[in-house]
């Protein structure tokens, strides 16, 4: 069975640039990318996986920003790296919906296209 998926990866540290890569999204790849035990917040057609503990972790500001503008509003703060990923019906992880990557081109003026 396919685990990989195109995600939008949006580092914590500005010096690392936002991108679109393939990811394994079973448990472990995911835990060793974030580094740790992982949350996620999901918003319609999207989710996006973070590192739960986030401290002592670079606070993430692009995926704070490129959250909210997505529509959800929340008020903590997220630290370490962003996979950003699509689902459809039953959970199933999907690339990332083609929508949230053009968001995050505008937001961040940059190219992206897959």
């Amino acid at each position: 069975m396919n685990t990989a998926y195109n995600a939008l990866v949006v580092p914590a540290r500005i010096t690392q640039p936002v991108r679109i890569e393939p990811v394994n999204t079973d448990m472990a790849a995911l835990q060793k990318l974030l580094a740790g035990n992982i949350e996620s917040i999901t918003g319609a057609d999207w989710h996006v996986y973070l590192n739960e503990q986030g401290h002592p972790m670079p606070s993430n500001i692009r995926a704070e920003v490129l959250i909210r503008e997505a529509g959800i509003n929340l008020q903590e703060a997220f630290n370490g790296t962003a996979i950003f990923l699509g689902h459809g019906r039953y959970v199933q992880e999907l690339d990332a919906p083609r929508h949230l990557i053009r968001l995050a081109e505008q937001l961040f003026d940059l190219p992206l296209a897959t």
